[in-house]
């Protein structure tokens, strides 16, 4: 649940403590549930010592038992804090790019992007007409959580005929093996993706993006595209180059970046 008093905005981020792990660390975490929701959520990854603490103390394992509300240990939240991902809502057109755990905040944006998309009356301010969402993995085991919500967004866009507001591409740049490349190759002409289960297929490497920058381009002409990138600092590099090499006769692509 929402606690009294608590607002953030799409994007944005908290730190975390929790007494009976560590009584003096906070750690950060981006928040996965959107403005429009009433309850607030992170998402976390068991690796290293403490999110392995707090899994045992929440009673995830194979061998535990979930814990009841009753038992779970308190939570105390600082924040929330404000990212350059929020600005998304300032533009017409968005592109929004992260890479592995860099989707992170794009779970709140493409939610709360949605839920606006279908109450305009009530949200006169956004902007935002079109997303484009490109994530990057390199492991399949990255699809698990996120799939789910691209699932329930794929699907309420069909029911209500608004199939075009966000156009998403997921990229897998390794992690497959011989049996899984047989899966795929075998469901080739089903309509869902063999990977995902997504009506939208996987891709297999790296995007090119100087196919995509000029396609966006001339779908967009004059136009001027937020560009929102979150992920390792290599990348990082490469897409400020391409927004600054394709803005030009009228076209901006504004780059805005968070790096993990």
């Amino acid at each position: 649940m929402r606690k009294k008093g608590f607002h953030a905005a799409a994007g944005q981020y908290v730190f975390i403590q929790i007494p009976n792990v560590r009584f003096f660390e906070w750690h950060p975490f981006t928040l996965t549930s959107s403005p429009e929701e009433d309850y607030i959520s992170v998402h976390m990854r068991v690796v290293g010592d403490w999110t392995e603490a707090v899994a045992q103390r929440c009673g995830m394992g194979t061998d535990l038992e979930f814990q009841p509300r009753h038992r779970m240990p308190s939570i105390f939240i600082d924040g929330p804090f404000g990212t350059c991902s929020e600005d998304i809502f300032k533009h017409e057109v968005g592109m929004a790019i992260g890479t592995g755990i860099g989707v992170t905040p794009f779970a709140s944006i493409l939610k709360s992007c949605w839920y606006q998309s279908l109450e305009p009356n009530k949200y006169t301010s956004m902007k935002l007409k079109k997303v484009y969402f490109f994530w990057i993995c390199p492991e399949t085991e990255a699809f698990e959580w996120f799939q789910s919500l691209l699932s329930n967004i794929e699907q309420q866009m069909v029911e209500t005929g608004n199939t075009d507001f966000i156009e998403y591409n997921i990229y897998l740049t390794r992690g497959w093996d011989f049996k899984t490349a047989h899966q795929i190759y075998m469901r080739e002409e089903d309509d869902g993706d063999a990977i995902t289960g997504l009506q939208q297929k996987t891709k297999f490497g790296r995007p090119n993006w100087d196919e995509i920058f000029p396609e966006i381009a001339r779908q967009h002409p004059g136009n001027e595209v937020g560009v929102f990138y979150c992920g390792p600092k290599a990348l990082s590099k490469t897409l400020h180059q391409k927004c600054n090499e394709h803005s030009k006769n009228g076209m901006q692509f504004l780059y805005n970046k968070e790096n993990f």
